[in-house]
């Protein structure tokens, strides 16, 4: 008696998901996280990786934490090998929301260095809140090779990702500003100011250290 009504309402809602009326999905989205039920899953990593709209998108996140941790992450998991960068980047968002430690093997060097930069802020975000107790080292220094990278945006991410692992970023960031290029050695300085000083504004502290790296020419052993 139970069953068909269950089915129907099911179905409405993987329905409404697809509708080309973005407050309709937004709509649906939010009844799916209300009322988790499996068969909406599959559905909901789909339109991640679709999904043109991000408050949709978040949305569409937070119906996936509402359903059991056994039933999203295999899914999300697969989507990281997807070949649409919007799946990653969004399936990486989800992950970092879930907080399953059990991911972590899946944050890779290859996701850290995503040629994409929105799937790459995303595996940075991730990969701080699931890096495990002892590895927090490691990954600064992984996270270090992408100084200087991207624009004002994409730099202020990696900057709040490495302030977020703490003082084990120290080290990493001092031997980064000594060498390398300037706007690696910029952006290292700019992230030891943001450590200390998580109110500076992001662009005036870049700006500054532009200006020291400027002033103080190419590193020891820079041609």
């Amino acid at each position: 008696m139970t069953t068909a009504p269950r089915d129907a309402n099911v179905q409405r809602a993987l329905q409404a998901l697809e509708d080309g009326r973005s407050s309709v999905r937004l709509r649906a989205a939010m009844a799916v996280g209300s009322t988790p039920d499996p068969a909406f899953v599959g559905k909901l990593v789909e339109r991640c990786a679709v999904e043109p709209e991000f408050f949709v998108r978040d949305m569409l996140t937070w119906a996936l934490t509402r359903h059991p941790v056994p039933l999203t992450l295999p899914r999300l998991l697969r989507e990281l090998r997807s070949e649409r960068p919007q799946a990653r980047s969004q399936a990486l968002h989800t992950l970092s929301k879930i907080g399953d430690r059990r991911a972590w093997p899946a944050i890779t060097r290859a996701l850290l260095s995503d040629a994409d930069d929105e799937v790459a802020r995303s595996a940075w975000r991730a990969a701080v809140v699931l890096v495990p107790e002892g590895e927090e080292a490691g990954l600064a220094g992984v996270l270090a090779t992408q100084l200087g990278r991207g624009d004002r945006k994409v730099q202020l991410s990696l900057s709040q990702a490495l302030a977020g692992l703490g003082e084990v970023i120290v080290p990493v960031l001092r031997a980064a500003a000594a060498a390398g290029e300037p706007d690696a050695r910029a952006h290292a300085l700019a992230t030891q100011r943001l450590l200390h000083d998580p109110g500076a504004g992001f662009g005036s502290v870049l700006e500054e250290a532009k200006r020291i790296v400027a002033l103080t020419g190419a590193p020891q052993g820079g041609g």
